[in-house]
């Protein structure tokens, strides 16, 4: 059994070796990029992925529609089992050492022997694990009778057919001779639907079967249309294969006669051909152009099997999507709770854009009666508020006080996207989280690879550490070590959690060793996700957390090639932010010039951006930034950068440099420049004397992970590095001061490499830009100045 890591806790510094920590100065808030959106899409992929749907217009044709109205009803639903069925495991790869030991790895419980009882629970709880992809979503079809003209309806009460009476039809069937009556073909394939279930497959290798369904090929177009719709029925009851000859024919005559069909009648045979389950897309194309042109007539039911038959085919022309806003709008208060979730998960599955307005209203309309939802219909809302990124702080206040009694019972398919849930939302809630931890190993048998990397994902994202977090954490690395050779299909996945478990400082060497190997690299090329960012993140952070890890590592060319394309996205998105660009001018007056600090990324694979100053022992700070600052200065005063010039300055020929702007300028408190007294400088005094500061300027040498600059000057012993972080709300839970997972392991990274963490955070930063300049020269030379910083230095 492999052991599981566990690193010795400090305080907010998760699990990171005493030896490693080269700072305990307090963090308060980081500056950080964005992450790589979770995928939004169902496991279950889409049958026919190239195929495009479009709406088609038929020349010369009206739909007319004559719509019925619908009393307003509530329907409730005491569903609350929401899950999958469990995923065979994948043969353990051999175990290898983690980083560091386990303290409380799982270990095998002693086989005992079943009693009745206890087998009978076992299949009480498997049984409430299951979930059927298929049939869960349709749930919102019992709640209504109209239904039944629009959807195939498998709880249908039918007088089964006696055995012999079958064997009497195919013996009829296999002495046909010439052509047979449309009516004739439809009876048989009714009569013989009513077989009990367990005899349909040997029918269906029948070779009278094969005769009946050749004649009804051959007799195609002959059938009305309720009569093809009754062999197509019968197809469903008796599991026909998706790729039968018959269906071929099928749905190439359904879609010669859709726009002579009414609306029903579209609907009715796209929810047989999702029951098959068989990819028409074609036949769709045209359900959604004619749905398109009567959009505003459509009636309640008939909407809600609409969106579910868009969200099950998994795309939507965006006009069709556009059109059905209103109508959305038209029927939502009369919807039912079920109704409500059907729509919401239907907007979901179609990766259309919702309007965030639309997504609003839905959770409006649900947040009041959100006790007496579904979990399943309230899982689905979560999904689509998660896809349009809404924070509905109303409904996800309900939400904790809904969830956590239903956790014990909610399987854990259910769990999983509760949790990622309140992690896209940035929404930490610790009763809905320690619920979910607290089941969840119990439960863990019944995740599929892709649950397990969402649930770490999800807690490392809100950087949350259970109560139960040894064995929380134990169960779920052990489970993705079993199925370690799934992730070769998505290995997006698998870099998902081993993400999730940086974040909170874990890192197991096998999974890692095989995340980082060249043939899963290889896999990630493969994938409709761009994971090379992830890799990067992972590779890196490894490398500065795991001093001691002996195992696969990222090759220099995509290390080179991802820092390249990150720092290019900061040049284009980060550094150019308002809150940036006013604070490093500003730090450059504070501290005496372009020299004195660097706006750069320390941690290219944390992808934010940092600004770097230096400071001496006793306060004063030290140039570096000798690239930014020579380079910007000539340009200033327009004088051409030659090799003459850049060799005197390099050897500390240069002139000294006046500080700009000394009027309203703080200094360094104790700092005197050459030549001249200073009176002595307070916080927040505002007001300083001009400086004249000669500056010695040497080569800069080779920083590590190809960011951070080494000082140009030698750092006198006590010195600090400070990595000043602008921060703003993206960093932070919702509605928080507590850091994301990834601006936790940032931050932790930089103290581990030497430097100190000084925050700018958002609540102090933002408003202050709308002030005066020397109140943020001010506030600016109080943080910068501060002795705590000194005193917090490695």
């Amino acid at each position: 059994m492999a052991t599981v890591l566990v690193r010795r806790r400090f305080p907010r510094l998760s699990r990171v070796t005493a030896a490693l920590l080269t700072s305990s100065a307090p963090c308060k808030a980081e500056e950080g990029g964005g992450w790589r959106k979770e995928e939004e899409e169902e496991e279950e992929e889409n049958p026919k992925k190239g195929a495009a749907i479009q709406l088609l217009t038929p020349p010369g044709y009206r739909v007319l529609h004559n719509p019925a109205a619908y009393a307003r009803s509530r329907a409730r639903s005491s569903l609350q089992a929401f899950g999958d069925a469990p995923s065979s495991s994948a043969v353990p790869a051999a175990s290898s050492q983690l980083l560091p030991p386990a303290r409380n790895a799982l270990a095998k419980p002693p086989r005992r022997k079943k009693t009745p009882l206890r087998a009978k629970q076992e299949v009480e709880k498997e049984q409430s694990e299951l979930h059927d992809s298929k049939e869960d979503p349709r749930v919102f079809q019992r709640g209504r009778p109209e239904y039944k003209s629009l959807c195939y309806d498998r709880f249908e009460l039918l007088e089964t057919l006696p055995g012999e009476e079958a064997e009497a039809i195919l013996l009829g069937v296999t002495s046909w001779g010439g052509n047979q009556t449309p009516v004739a073909i439809t009876e048989c394939f009714q009569k013989l639907s009513r077989l009990p279930e367990e005899r349909h497959a040997a029918l269906l290798a029948e070779p009278g079967f094969d005769t009946l369904s050749r004649c009804a090929v051959e007799q195609i177009q002959g059938f009305s249309t309720p009569q093809l719709i009754e062999i197509l029925k019968a197809c469903v009851r008796l599991g026909v294969p998706p790729a039968h000859p018959l269906l071929d024919a099928c749905e190439r005559d359904f879609c010669r006669r859709a726009w002579a069909m009414s609306l029903e009648q579209l609907l009715l045979v796209a929810d047989c051909w999702r029951c098959l389950p068989r990819a028409v897309p074609s036949y769709l194309s045209i359900l959604f152009s004619y749905a398109a042109r009567s959009c505003q007539d459509l009636a309640l039911p008939q909407l809600v099997q609409l969106l579910y038959i868009i969200g099950e085919g998994r795309r939507a022309p965006p006009e069709l999507v556009q059109k059905l806003e209103g109508v959305i709008w038209k029927h939502l208060d009369a919807c039912t709770l079920e109704e409500v979730g059907a729509i919401s998960l239907g907007l979901f599955k179609s990766l259309s854009a919702v309007p965030e307005r639309l997504v609003r209203r839905i959770a409006e309309r649900v947040a009041p009666e959100l006790e007496e939802m579904s979990t399943y219909a309230l899982v689905n809302v979560l999904k689509l508020l998660r896809y349009a990124r809404l924070d509905h702080l109303p409904l996800l206040r309900e939400l904790g006080k809904v969830i956590p009694p239903r956790i014990p019972t909610t399987n854990v398919q259910g769990l999983m996207h509760v949790a990622l849930a309140c992690s896209s939302l940035h929404y930490y809630d610790e009763a809905v989280l320690a619920a979910v931890a607290a089941a969840l190993p119990s439960k863990v048998a019944y995740c599929r690879s892709k649950d397990a990397a969402k649930f770490l994902w999800s807690f490392g994202c809100l950087d949350y550490e259970p109560p139960n977090e040894e064995e929380f954490y134990s169960s779920l690395i052990e489970h993705t070590r079993r199925k370690l050779r799934e992730f070769d299909r998505f290995p997006e996945h698998l870099l998902t959690g081993l993400l999730g478990l940086a974040f909170v400082g874990r890192f197991p060497e096998e999974l890692i060793d095989y995340a980082l190997s060249e043939d899963f690299v290889q896999k990630t090329r493969n994938s409709k996700y761009e994971l090379g960012k992830d890799l990067f993140t992972l590779g890196r952070s490894v490398e500065i957390e795991c001093p001691g890890y002996r195992g696969s590592r990222l090759s220099p060319q995509l290390s080179q090639e991802m820092t390249q394309l990150v720092l290019a996205f900061a040049q284009q998105e980060i550094f150019v932010r308002p809150e940036i660009v006013e604070a490093v001018s500003l730090l450059e007056s504070v501290l005496g010039g372009p020299e004195y600090v660097k706006s750069h990324m320390i941690l290219p694979h944390a992808r934010s951006s940092d600004l770097e100053v230096h400071l001496a022992a006793d306060g004063r700070p030290v140039p570096f930034n000798v690239k930014d600052s020579a380079g910007r200065e000539l340009r200033d005063i327009g004088v051409s950068l030659t090799d003459e010039l850049m060799a005197q300055l390099l050897k500390g020929k240069c002139s000294t440099q006046p500080r700009r702007g000394a009027e309203n300028e703080a200094t360094a408190p104790g700092w005197e420049p050459r030549g001249e007294k200073q009176a002595p400088q307070t916080p927040f005094s505002g007001r300083s004397g001009p400086a004249r500061i000669s500056l010695h300027i040497s080569p800069p040498l080779g920083g590590f992970l190809d960011a951070p600059s080494s000082p140009a000057l030698p750092q006198q012993p006590g010195g600090v590095k400070l990595a000043i972080q602008v921060s703003n709300r993206n960093h932070y839970c919702y509605l928080s001061k507590r850091l994301l997972g990834l601006h936790r392991l940032k931050r932790r990274q930089l103290r581990l490499l030497g430097y100190v963490v000084l925050e700018l955070p958002f609540w102090e930063w933002f408003p202050l830009l709308k002030r005066t300049r020397s109140e943020k020269l001010s506030y600016l030379h109080y943080k910068v100045f501060d002795p705590a910083l000194l005193r917090g230095a490695p």
